[in-house]
């Protein structure tokens, strides 16, 4: 197991707590009642300038299209570049569930 700064058992409750949730309405449901629109928004902003920056749009097309700062940019394409791979693991996982449902559609 890798070491975690954030690591506590709340934080691990958590995330077990969002690994139960079985669709995306669940999702809608829990994370309307745990966090505020704006957070939600601003969580979702981030995977968006993430997928953005991947396929190296630059910073001034990813502020147009998105809306997000140069510093939320910034912090983000950092963490692409020196994290954990959290954006890495999701946005594979996302390319792959949009290829296959491209295929399923043919």
């Amino acid at each position: 197991m890798k070491e975690n700064k954030l690591r506590n058992k709340e934080i691990d409750e958590f995330f077990e707590a969002v690994l139960m949730l079985e669709d995306i309405e669940q999702c809608y449901d829990f994370f309307t009642d745990i966090c505020t629109a704006r957070e939600i928004q601003s969580i979702a902003q981030r995977l968006h300038v993430a997928k953005l920056l991947k396929i190296r749009k630059t910073y001034s097309v990813i502020e147009e299209e998105t809306g997000a700062s140069t510093a939320t940019i910034s912090r983000v394409n950092r963490s692409l570049n020196y994290g954990s791979n959290g954006y890495d693991i999701v946005l594979e996982r996302l390319i792959e569930k949009n290829l296959k449902e491209e295929k399923s559609k043919e």
